[in-house]
């Protein structure tokens, strides 16, 4: 058990949300009404690129703090931030290389939660394309500089335990092989964490089979890409190696079921991956919804549904280890002091016995029944409430109207 009963409360261990892309806060409720039916991640996609390329150094701050903020109030207090948006509108960056990247760090730490910046590494639209519109923004030419920037900021907040640093390859399509290859030699020689978009959409199988002959986790594999730092987000269309390489290497998933379900992804294996020994994280991803406990059920309840049986994937434990420890590992941060505590009154958890805590925690509780948020022995929410909640609404509401009015 991990959830301990204090009289009238329960207490958690902080919890980790370990794939983030913060200005993806403002499409929310944007983006359910195809333009074109059904509707799909790439039509969507489209939308994305078009609040990307208008973002700037203090949009992207005012989007990321209340998203944050907005985390801490769900009982959150670590997030991995899958960061992409690097340079000026036409591509060329800024005089400080990493602006974008600080901004994004700075409004983590005013909300209060610790965060690992993972600077993406995107160098083209799939096999043989430029990178052409938004993903200029998002593109470096040269591997060597983009890594140099992992450097800079790794050494920019090395005294600060309330940040870490790590690489993040955007996807086999997005970044050619030898470029994943150097991205995760310099993850390994460094310690860092290492993430990467995996077998989210079928088309990306489709053009990895064509590129390389083989899906993403195993033209990966082949090539030493893949070890136990390794985090495979989504890892949704896998084949049977796949996953067993993934556990033999004892590398993460992270599951974003939220964001997966509102794009129409598709279902992972979840209890396969379980099985083959594959460490499992979660992630709000798009920020859909801000709920980790969802995101933690749902791992669970989804497989439940591909595999029409119950008690498929993990028990309440295993989920609450998946939103809370494993996910800090994920994003090479420590937890010790931060803490999440909830209301042991609140209707989904009144009256539960002691033995079926984390169960009705999972599989019950919500943000409702965040009480208090303590992160690094800091108290950034008190009875339910942030601080800081005001002041970020304000600024959310500013950078909308200014990103929706050019």
């Amino acid at each position: 058990m991990l959830a301990v009963l204090d009289g009238n409360q329960v207490r958690l261990p902080g919890l980790a949300t370990a794939h983030s892309h913060a200005f993806q806060r403002a499409l929310r409720s944007r983006t359910q009404r195809p333009s074109s039916a059904p509707g799909s991640f790439w039509s969507w996609r489209e939308g994305m690129y078009r609040l990307a390329k208008g973002l700037g150094p203090e949009t992207i701050y005012q989007l990321s703090h209340y998203a944050f903020v907005e985390l801490a109030l769900c009982g959150v207090t670590a997030v991995g931030e899958f960061h992409y948006v690097h340079h000026q509108p036409d591509g060329t960056p800024y005089d400080d290389r990493t602006e974008l990247a600080d901004a994004v760090v700075r409004a983590a730490r005013d909300a209060g939660l610790r965060i690992s910046l993972l600077r993406v590494l995107y160098q083209r639209a799939g096999a043989g394309k430029e990178p052409q519109g938004a993903q200029l923004r998002f593109s470096d030419h040269d591997v060597a500089a983009a890594l140099s920037d992992v450097d800079t900021l790794s050494r920019r907040y090395q005294d600060d335990p309330a940040v870490a640093v790590g690489i993040a390859p955007h996807s086999i399509r997005a970044v050619p092989m030898d470029s994943i290859v150097s991205a995760a030699d310099h993850a390994r020689g460094s310690q860092l964490p290492f993430h990467m978009h995996v077998a989210e959409q079928k088309r990306e199988l489709d053009e990895s089979i064509a590129e390389y002959g083989a899906p993403p986790v195993r033209a990966l594999a082949e090539r030493g890409a893949i070890d136990d730092r390794f985090v495979a987000v989504h890892a949704t269309h896998l084949e049977d190696d796949e996953v067993a390489v993934l556990g033999q290497a004892r590398a993460f998933a992270c599951i974003c079921r939220t964001t997966e379900r509102d794009l129409g992804d598709g279902l992972c294996r979840a209890a396969d991956l379980v099985n083959a020994g594959v460490r499992l994280c979660t992630g709000v991803d798009s920020h859909a919804s801000s709920d980790p406990f969802e995101e933690a059920r749902a791992i669970e309840l989804d497989d439940r549904s591909r595999t029409e049986t119950r008690h498929s994937a993990a028990d309440a434990t295993a989920l609450l280890v998946a939103a809370s420890r494993a996910g800090y590992d994920a994003i090479g941060l420590g937890w010790e002091g931060d803490q999440v505590v909830l209301n042991g009154q609140d209707p989904a958890l009144c009256g539960i016995e002691a033995d079926h805590l984390d169960d009705a925690v999972v599989f019950a509780a919500g943000p409702r029944a965040v009480k208090q948020v303590v992160v690094a022995g800091d108290v950034i929410v008190e009875d339910g409430r942030h601080p800081g909640l005001q002041k970020a609404q304000q600024g959310y509401r500013e950078a909308l109207a200014l990103l929706t009015s050019s």
